[in-house]
């Protein structure tokens, strides 16, 4: 009886290539090293992140340098996704609509609210004319951009130190004509006018003419001349005199 494996044998002299069957095991061994391969995902973004971005640019130089975005997305709208195709914004009202590109790269319809807000100071309690601001006076609070008006203070260096001219409301933006440098000399008060030419030193009593604060020109009266004079309000009730 012919031997079963001389059947599968190749004839003397003839080249021999893998069996039907190992070649069969090899591409399926392929096939499964392809599968295991790990699928590297998509580059998800947060869509207000996205959001941000392109509200920003739809800004561009009437941003201000201390603004940000509050964003505010509808209920059940995806929550990532890789980029913002269309974007259109109401600046006023912060309304947008956007067209937005998932991981899977299906387009979305999203919309929300984007609010530019900035920090603003504003006093901690009502403030009345003449009282001198501290830092406990003030704190720094997020405001919607479109409340906040060209003539506010926007820092808090600005306010402090600065004397009350108007009534300050508490939590409320302050209005840079509301507020002044400290006042050191007081409309009719007696002041000392000093003068200095060289080694030349002269002093005169006088009588202020109006309030000034430190370095402001004030008109003050010579008593001793009765000739009105202006000079730069020094402090202390000093004035030096300029002409």
């Amino acid at each position: 009886m012919t031997h079963i494996r001389s059947l599968f044998a190749y004839p003397a002299g003839r080249p021999t290539s893998p069996a039907p069957f190992t070649r069969l095991a090899a591409l399926a061994l392929l096939l499964l090293a392809m599968i295991a391969l790990p699928v590297r995902p998509a580059f998800a973004v947060a869509t207000t992140e996205l959001v941000i971005e392109r509200a920003v640019t739809e800004f561009g130089a009437a941003m201000p340098g201390s603004g940000q975005f509050d964003v505010r997305l509808a209920e059940d709208l995806p929550q990532d996704g890789e980029f913002i195709s269309d974007f259109w914004i109401d600046k006023k009202s912060g309304q947008f609509i956007a067209n937005l590109i998932t991981s899977k790269g299906d387009t979305k319809r999203i919309w929300g609210v984007a609010v530019l807000t900035v920090p603003i100071p504003v006093p901690t309690r009502r403030m009345l004319p003449d009282e001198i601001i501290g830092e406990m006076d003030i704190k720094i609070i997020k405001m919607p951009w479109q409340r906040v008006n060209a003539y506010a203070v926007l820092t808090a260096d600005e306010l402090i130190g600065k004397q009350v001219r108007r009534m300050l409301n508490q939590g409320r933006p302050v209005q840079l004509q509301s507020v002044i440098p400290p006042i050191v000399i007081k409309r009719g008060q007696k002041v000392t006018i000093q003068y200095y030419q060289g080694p030349l030193y002269l002093t005169a009593e006088g009588k202020a003419i109006a309030d000034a604060y430190l370095g402001q020109e004030v008109r003050v009266v010579n008593l001793a001349s009765r000739m009105t004079i202006v000079g730069i309000a020094l402090g202390d009730g000093k004035v030096e005199a300029g002409y």
